[in-house]
């Protein structure tokens, strides 16, 4: 039977007493553009990941952003994240002096449920602003227990860049549990909420801390690899198998309390694998123990296919993402789409399914709803220009081609191009290997022209 979502909606609004569905969001972090068995793997054990594909539906398209701060931001508040304030690092360390912080007048996806009864949760990573005064329960969850900033070692759960610093917390308030796997106790914090909240409506953020580095996983999750003989992809295939493991772990318990049925399970990373393969302490007595020279850098073992590129980077490998929605008996189960799509697309296509009608004071969005796309592979996409920035790099993708460059600068056609710009055409045989720019003077033309306006409607200034 072919399931029509329009028509589900209508429904549900028909009869807006019934109990809303639960929403899990499950964003991975550093997962590599086509790291799972269900995108083509082969050598790696995601069967969680895989089922979740054969319950739902797997987009091919599917584009975050090129590292972790602006990722989050337009996946919680379906914007543009230069229009919250994070077009850079955000702060870290909760004890240091205010820094970059997103945003409170950003209304997230918590605080657009919450009227409508949901009890929200984020357990595991924050990384849009450590300061005291910003975070998670300053902007609609309920419950807060991971790291404020980006990564951490996962059994003492220090911060290793610089002179390091601790990062785990409940709310604001430090935790102490050296020696205890973080995935593990954020997983653990993860079935007690939906144990606790499995009679009212709820939305659980699980912003897993891995496969990131350091690629740290308990010695089970390696067997399948012991023959395994590229070092690098063996590390990286290891802590993907443990990630796989925590994912199938909270959607084993939705279905052991019969939630399934009434759960909508988004699955996505934030960006491509990371290629940070020298981090090392290189300090005496850092704060985490550790001796100068420890290693924890990433092994650089993530797989991108024919697409080039990694984290850090506007190329394919660098934001083009995994991405899965699953929602037993309403969408359709088994399916792929092809159409683009975007980390800011999920805030409208909840609101729908949800049947809450986004508010008119409450800032304008920038994703759009994916419904009609989930209904038909034949439905054309609505991101039909798709734009990135960070610093003072940026990028712009419309159809086939993709303008990368840096900075602000005004060009005429016969003119020198500033070396940073590279056209690039998705289309090629090997993409993204072969710049355009000099041969097609017109289409740089009109993306940069795009960008510009882009730029200006966003704030975007490259600072």
């Amino acid at each position: 039977m072919r399931l029509l979502i329009p028509a589900f909606i209508s429904l549900m609004l028909t009869f807006a007493s019934a109990r809303k569905p639960n929403v899990i969001i499950f964003f991975t972090d550093d997962q590599g553009t086509l790291d799972a068995g269900c995108y083509g793997s082969s050598d790696l054990v995601t069967p969680n990941i895989d089922k979740l594909a054969r319950t739902g539906v797997i987009f091919t398209q599917a584009y975050a952003h090129t590292v972790c701060c602006p990722a989050r931001a337009a996946l919680l508040t379906g914007r543009y994240p230069q229009r919250s304030g994070v077009n850079r690092w955000t702060q870290g360390d909760m004890n240091s002096p205010k820094g970059v912080n997103m945003a409170l007048g950003e209304v997230t996806l918590a605080e657009a449920l919450k009227p409508h009864g949901y009890r929200s949760a984020l357990f595991g990573k924050w990384h849009l602003g450590a300061h005291k005064d910003f975070g998670p329960k300053k902007q609609g969850f309920d419950e807060f227990f991971g790291i404020r900033d980006g990564f951490i070692d996962n059994y003492n759960h220090y911060f290793l860049h610089g002179q390091g610093f601790h990062d785990l917390y409940e709310g604001t308030r430090p935790v102490k549990a050296d020696g205890q796997y973080f995935p593990e106790l954020m997983t653990a914090r993860s079935l007690k909420f939906i144990e606790q909240n499995k009679d009212r409506p709820f939305f659980l953020y699980v912003p897993f801390n891995i496969p990131h580095y350091p690629e740290q996983a308990p010695k089970q999750f390696a067997e399948p690899f012991k023959e395994m003989k590229d070092p690098a992809r063996k590390s990286y295939a290891t802590i993907m198998h443990a990630t796989d493991h925590y994912i199938g772990q909270i959607v084993s318990k939705l279905e052991a309390l019969n939630l399934r049925q009434d759960s909508i399970i988004i699955f996505m990373s934030d960006n491509g694998h990371s290629e940070e393969t020298g981090n090392r302490i290189r300090v005496d007595n850092h704060r985490s123990g550790y001796p100068k020279g420890h290693f924890y850098g990433a092994s650089g073992g993530g797989f991108t296919g024919k697409w080039k590129g990694n984290k850090g980077t506007f190329l394919e490998g660098g934001i083009r993402v995994p991405a899965i929605i699953s929602y037993p008996g309403v969408l359709p189960a088994g399916q792929s789409r092809d159409q683009a799509i975007t980390a800011m697309d999920w805030f409208p296509t909840i609101l729908e399914l949800c049947s809450i009608r986004k508010k008119p004071e409450d800032p304008k969005l920038d994703g759009f709803s994916l419904s009609k796309i989930i209904e038909s592979a034949e439905t054309e996409s609505p991101n039909r220009e798709m734009h990135w920035g960070w610093f003072n790099n940026w990028a712009v993708r419309a159809g086939e081609w993709k303008l990368i460059s840096r900075g602000s600068w005004d060009w005429k056609p016969g003119n020198p191009l500033p070396k940073s710009t590279q056209l690039l055409n998705l289309n090629d045989p090997e993409p993204e290997r072969k710049n355009h720019a000099a041969a097609k003077g017109e289409v740089v033309l009109k993306l940069k022209k795009a960008h510009d306006r882009w730029a200006k409607s966003v704030g975007f200034n490259g600072k």
